[in-house]
C-alpha cells in the first residue's frame, strides 16, 4: 500500500562520528557493530533515512502465506517508496515496553542539549522487580549525550527516569511533552504515561505509530548512531564529585551477533523491549544490498527465540 505524498525522500547518508561535547570531566568509548563481512554496508549507510511522508496501512497486508505465524502486532515499511510490505494488527492498541524509549529519546533530543548536565533526584529509584538499570543514585550527574546512550544501549529504566525529570521538570510534565510529540507526527493512536515503557493501562502504542515514531527519531544524527553501537563504556560523577564508571551492551541480539539477519538485508540497529504484558517487542532499522531502508516491527510476541525468529522472517520480506 504506497503513500499518498509527493514529497520527495530526505536522504541523510552522513559519515564520521559525533564526539560528546561539553562538560570535560565526562568522557566515553564504544564499539560498533562491524563486522569484515558487512562493514562496507555499514560504513556507507551508518545513517538512517528519515521519510518526510509515510507509508499508510489501514490493514492487514499479510499475503497468501503469513511469514509470521504468532499473533502479534507487526509491520514492515519500505522507506524510499514509501510502500508497507506487511502489517498484521498494525492498529492495535498494545503495551510497548521499552520501545517507549524511542519516544523518550525523541524528546529529549528536541528539548535538550547534549551537552546539558542532568542530576538524579528521588525519582531516579525504580523498584519494580526486574526492572533493568544501572542503579543511579540521588545526586549522580551524567550529560544528556551519556544518558541517552545507556537508555538505548541498555534500556536503563532509571536513566529513563533521570532524562525526564531533567527535560520535562517533572515524570508528568515529561510524559506530556511525549503525547504533545506524538500527536505532532500524527501518532495519533498512542498514550504515554512515563518515559521507560513500564506497564501502566494509560500507556499504550500501535505497531503503526511506533513506525512513526522511529521515523521521526531518525532525524537526529545521535539516535541514528546510538542505536548501531553494541557497547558503551563512560564515567560520571555522584553528589559527591567521585568519578563513578559504568558500562552497557547492546540487548539488540543482531547487533551482539547472536541473531543473523536473512541474507542480503543489514540490520543497522534499533530498539528492544520486554514486559510480562507488552511481551517481547523489536524495532530495527535494516537497509538492503542497495542501501535502501526499511523499518521492521513486532510487537507482543511470546518469547525471545519466537520474536528473533518472526522478525528474521519479516525482514526476509525486503529481498523478495
Amino acid at each position: 500500500m504506497r503513500c499518498t505524498s509527493k514529497i520527495a525522500l530526505l536522504l541523510c547518508l552522513l559519515v564520521g562520528t559525533t564526539g560528546l561535547t561539553g562538560c570535560s570531566y565526562f568522557s566515553y568509548s564504544a564499539k560498533y557493530a562491524v563486522s569484515s563481512s558487512s562493514e562496507d554496508v555499514r560504513n556507507t549507510y551508518f545513517y538512517p533515512t528519515f521519510a518526510s511522508d509515510l507509508c499508510v496501512a489501514g490493514g492487514d497486508i499479510t499475503g497468501d502465506e503469513d511469514v509470521i505465524s504468532s499473533d502479534v502486532s507487526a509491520g514492515l515499511f519500505d522507506l524510499n517508496n514509501r510502500e508497507t510490505l506487511y502489517a498484521k494488527n498494525v492498529n492495535l492498541q498494545v503495551h510497548p515496553a521499552s520501545l517507549t524509549k524511542v519516544m523518550t529519546a525523541l524528546v529529549a533530543l528536541k528539548y535538550g542539549k547534549l551537552d546539558q548536565v542532568l542530576v538524579a533526584d528521588s525519582n531516579v529509584y525504580v523498584n519494580e522487580s526486574g526492572a533493568q538499570k544501572v542503579n543511579l543514585k540521588e545526586g549522580d550527574r551524567l550529560t544528556l549525550d551519556q544518558a541517552l546512550r545507556i537508555l538505548l544501549i541498555y534500556s536503563a529504566n532509571d536513566v529513563a527516569n533521570l532524562i525526564a525529570t531533567n527535560i520535562g521538570g517533572s515524570i508528568e510534565g515529561f510524559a506530556e511533552l511525549m503525547n504533545k510529540e506524538a500527536l505532532a507526527i500524527g501518532a495519533t493512536n498512542s498514550h504515554f504515561t512515563n518515559p521507560h515503557g513500564l506497564t501502566d493501562d494509560d500507556h499504550y502504542v500501535t505497531a503503526y505509530d511506533m513506525y512513526m515514531i522511529f521515523n521521526a527519531a531518525m532525524q537526529y544524527e545521535t539516535f541514528s548512531e546510538i542505536i548501531n553501537m553494541t557497547e558503551y563504556s563512560t564515567n560520571y560523577l555522584d553528589s559527591s564529585g567521585n568519578s563513578k564508571d559504568v558500562s552497557v551492551s547492546s540487548t539488540n541480539a543482531y547487533l551482539s551477533g547472536s541473531q543473523s539477519a536473512p541474507m542480503g538485508v543489514t540490520v543497522i540497529g534499533g530498539k528492544t523491549g520486554t514486559t510480562s504484558a507488552a511481551g517481547h517487542c523489536l524495532i530495527l532499522l535494516a537497509r538492503d544490498t542497495n542501501g535502501s531502508p526499511y523499518i521492521a516491527v513486532i510487537m507482543r510476541d511470546t518469547d525471545s527465540g519466537t520474536l528473533y525468529s518472526d522478525m528474521s522472517s519479516l525482514l526476509g520480506e525486503i529481498t523478495k
